[in-house]
């Protein structure tokens, strides 16, 4: 009875996510409260909530630093002179000009941020395809592959991965950077074969003809001015590479390394205490809004945890699988994890469906881990970008002038290869078994 209880609390959390009709914020608190209270628990459900809640704390805490610290250095313009060391580097070769938007979208998408990666990389990349007659879904496409394979501990993907079965997100993210330099790879090798694709469309003689006098330099507006420190460029820089090297190479909690971070940043960049207040309020809005999603999953995950329904559908579930076919299981996640972003969007996938397969493997001796290692190789990452289930993706292809279905057409196939090379590649470097 428990485990029909859970299904249907899952189901309904999905159908009322998916079809619009709640926001994940509201249905992810509302939904399995009343699960929780059909299936007995009472008073206790308050408990339950606060548990998970008490649970995900640092991890929201993690996220609102980060993203407010990145805010401070864009609004600083330490990104200012990257854009315009790239934009010079490409001059008229169609494939510099291709791997350089993807070294641009890389360098943007350090916030984890996918609409702001596509509001600075296509406005500043789009007059040069345009004037040159590049075909913009490579644009387009190279912008999503850049973005999708970039997936870091403060990006939606694995916040949420993290949050629904509590595992820290350096735990899940160490194993998986051999992995995501191999999409790394693959992003440039795409943007050479397209770059040569372009050369031979246009033909060189097109590309030798064009100057190289076109100015790609943005008009800054006079707030933007008034934030600038182009003087504090090396300083910025180094609190970003230390702030991430803190991530990778030490075990200190990523929420004391983006708290020093954006101290620091503030005070270098902005000691006038009303500047600083300001800086914060601009990034507050971004910010709020995902710890609250997060602090909702975590009355979600306490709940189904809590009440045990999580357990007795994986319980249930296992009845139904061969045992010698759970090793099997995060190898085959892995690999239709990018279409799964056609489906499920990030809170339906990551709250709903993923933490359900991962506690069924792992009754059945199968890490947990591993399905959400496998999961974020393409749900919501390399997928993100060309599903009609994220603002994100509309915000790409209008920026850019491209028909969605033209993008879709043309992405897609590259996008799950992204995710099918990156699930061989944490597959044989012994993050999850064939």
């Amino acid at each position: 009875m428990l485990a029909l209880i859970g299904v249907l609390t899952i189901a309904t959390l999905l159908f009322f996510i998916m079809s619009k009709r709640m926001s994940p914020l509201v249905a992810l608190i509302v939904i399995p409260i009343i699960g929780a209270l059909v299936a007995g628990s009472g008073t206790d459900t308050a408990k339950y909530i606060i548990e998970g809640i008490t649970k995900l704390a640092p991890m929201a805490a993690m996220f609102v630093f980060a993203i407010t610290f990145f805010g401070v250095i864009t609004d600083a313009g330490m990104f200012d002179p990257i854009i315009r060391g790239i934009l010079r580097f490409v001059g008229t070769n169609p494939v510099k000009i291709i791997i350089g938007t993807g070294i641009l979208a890389l360098i943007a998408h350090l916030d984890g941020n996918g609409a702001v990666t596509f509001l600075i990389t296509i406005p500043t990349m789009l007059p040069l395809f345009n004037r040159l007659g590049m075909d913009k879904r490579i644009l387009v496409g190279i912008t999503a592959l850049s973005a999708g394979v970039n997936f870091l501990p403060w990006t939606g993907p694995m916040i949420r991965a993290s949050a629904a079965l509590n595992i820290p997100t350096h735990d899940l993210f160490i194993p998986l950077i051999p992995a995501q330099i191999c999409g790394l790879i693959f992003m440039v090798g795409m943007g050479w074969y397209w770059g040569k694709k372009e050369e031979k469309r246009l033909g060189a003689a097109y590309f030798q003809s064009v100057t190289s006098d076109f100015s790609h330099n943005k008009e800054l507006t006079e707030q933007e001015k008034i934030l600038r420190r182009p003087h504090l460029f090396w300083l910025n820089l180094a609190l970003v590479i230390a702030v991430i090297g803190t991530m990778v190479l030490t075990r200190i909690s990523p929420t004391v390394a983006f708290m020093v971070a954006l101290t620091l940043a503030l005070m270098i960049n902005y000691p006038n205490v009303e500047m600083q207040k300001e800086r914060i309020n601009a990034h507050a809005k971004a910010a709020l809004m995902m710890a609250s999603i997060l602090f909702a999953a975590g009355a979600f995950t306490g709940i189904m945890g809590g009440t045990g329904m999580l357990k007795a559908m994986s319980e249930a579930a296992v009845g139904f699988m061969p045992e010698s076919f759970a090793s099997h299981i995060p190898f085959i996640v892995g690999l239709i994890a990018m279409p799964l972003s056609l489906v499920f969007d990030p809170d339906s996938y990551y709250f709903g469906i993923m933490p359900v397969i991962a506690h069924t493997v792992q009754l059945m001796g199968v890490p947990a881990i591993q399905v959400a290692q496998a999961s974020i190789l393409g749900q919501m990452t390399t997928g993100f970008a060309v599903s009609p289930l994220t603002p994100a993706t509309f915000l790409l292809v209008s920026l850019a002038g491209v028909d969605l279905a033209d993008h879709q057409k043309f992405s897609i196939p590259v996008l799950w290869a992204a995710s099918v090379i990156m699930t061989f590649a944490a597959a044989i470097t012994g993050v999850f078994p064939f």
